[in-house]
């Protein structure tokens, strides 16, 4: 491949090719946001192309179609696009909206020997389903960072081996992904007793709670004092939700914008824009740029959202942990989604295993500084202020009273 590719990238893909070579047909790569799985894929359907194979790449929403089409022009990777709006092309490589393809299917006359399904924890789905099930002969890939699901459903159902990469400590060890400071403010929201449906918090019921001024104006407080005009994203619950934030952030005279599904392409785009140039500073999300959203100046996560999704807390706290020189990413938490879930950076074991829904995650201890509330791994002192965390104040050795 004459991609340039990172050590523990080219290993993956040996990884990959050893799986097949014993007779995986399905492998699953699971690497952290950030870590270059896009690239991966892309390097794997170049080498599938030249050996007079077809490629067939998976996503489901339109920014993921951007993103691999990026990396495979990047890669010198002839390919079509197989989507609303889209024109037809007769390549060896389709990236297709699995939301399109499914409606196309008897009328598709074209033979992948090879599937690719990015953000693969979604793969159990029922359009994923009949989409694989119409090439039951071909290979399959999933790569995600996440493979976890909200329902405890595994990926053993799709895929019949997992490939693990890099963690994401490693990644940031190696200067691949940005080291982070974590900030808990305490939460203003009354969070006690919101109904859960599906498997996570009703939507109706944290609107409620989370539209208040009081909370919306301690969002602006915090990011002021932790974020320092850096920009953010802020992950809101509904649009609703989204358009009070952004007005308050305003009002105060930092530029937000909010970033929907409701908004034509167009648009979305526009605000990506203005936030990748900096004109705007706080991008407010609802379910957008949880995944598939690449833009490394993005360097503080306001929650905004609670959610029981291991996966999706995830992608959304490692949308701001791409690299950029001197950069140290800031995640304010609002919604107590760091002591649910843990750090971003923890030791996780992924499973294509079934996994019980009241399961907890693999939690690490954690502090938190009543001074700046910082949170940090359990320590005397706190590494964001200095303040003295010790509860009996014994002075240490050397030192007097």
């Amino acid at each position: 491949c004459i991609m340039q590719l990172r050590a523990y990238q080219q290993q993956a893909i040996e990884d990959l090719r050893d799986a097949y070579r014993v007779g995986a047909r399905a492998p699953l790569l699971c690497l952290p946001t950030g870590g270059g799985k896009t690239v991966i894929f892309s390097a794997i359907a170049k080498a599938s192309v030249a050996r007079g194979k077809q490629v067939l790449i998976l996503v489901h929403r339109r920014e993921l179609i951007k993103q691999a089409s990026e990396k495979l022009t990047a890669a010198g990777v002839d390919h079509g696009i197989i989507a609303a709006g889209f024109p037809r092309a007769d390549s060896a490589v389709q990236v297709a909206s699995v939301q399109t393809l499914v409606r196309r299917l008897k009328q598709t006359k074209w033979f992948p020997s090879l599937i690719v399904v990015d953000e693969c924890h979604h793969a159990t789905a029922g359009s994923w389903d009949k989409v694989l099930a119409y090439w039951p002969a071909a290979l399959r890939l999933g790569v995600t960072a996440t493979p976890v699901r909200l329902d405890g459903r595994g990926l053993g159902r799709v895929f019949d081996c997992m490939v693990l990469g890099p963690a994401v400590r490693d990644l940031i060890i190696s200067g691949y992904l940005s080291r982070y400071k974590v900030f808990c403010p305490p939460v203003v929201a009354n969070l006690t007793g919101i109904k859960v449906r599906g498997g996570d918090y009703d939507l109706n019921d944290m609107e409620e709670r989370l539209t208040a001024p009081a909370v919306t104006g301690d969002a602006v407080r915090q990011y002021q004092r932790y974020g320092q005009n850096q920009r953010a994203i802020a992950f809101a619950v509904t649009v609703l939700h989204a358009k009070i934030i952004a007005e308050e952030f305003n009002k105060a005279g930092i530029v937000a914008e909010t970033i929907t599904g409701e908004m034509s392409n167009e648009n979305r785009d526009l605000v990506v824009q203005n936030f990748a140039a900096g004109s705007t500073r706080i991008m407010v999300s609802v379910n957008v740029v949880s995944e598939g959203f690449d833009c490394p100046q993005a360097s503080c996560a306001i929650l905004l959202r609670p959610t029981k999704s291991e996966s999706l807390y995830l992608q959304q706290v490692g949308r701001v942990l791409r690299p950029v020189e001197g950069k140290t990413a800031v995640i304010i938490d609002h919604v107590a989604n760091i002591p649910r879930h843990g750090f971003p950076c923890q030791h996780r074991d992924w499973s294509l295993n079934d996994r019980p829904k009241k399961q907890l995650a693999n939690l690490v201890s954690i502090k938190q500084c009543p001074e700046c509330f910082a949170v940090f791994a359990p320590q005397n002192f706190c590494p964001e202020c200095g303040a003295d965390l010790r509860t009996d104040k014994t002075p240490e050795k050397g030192t007097e009273g």
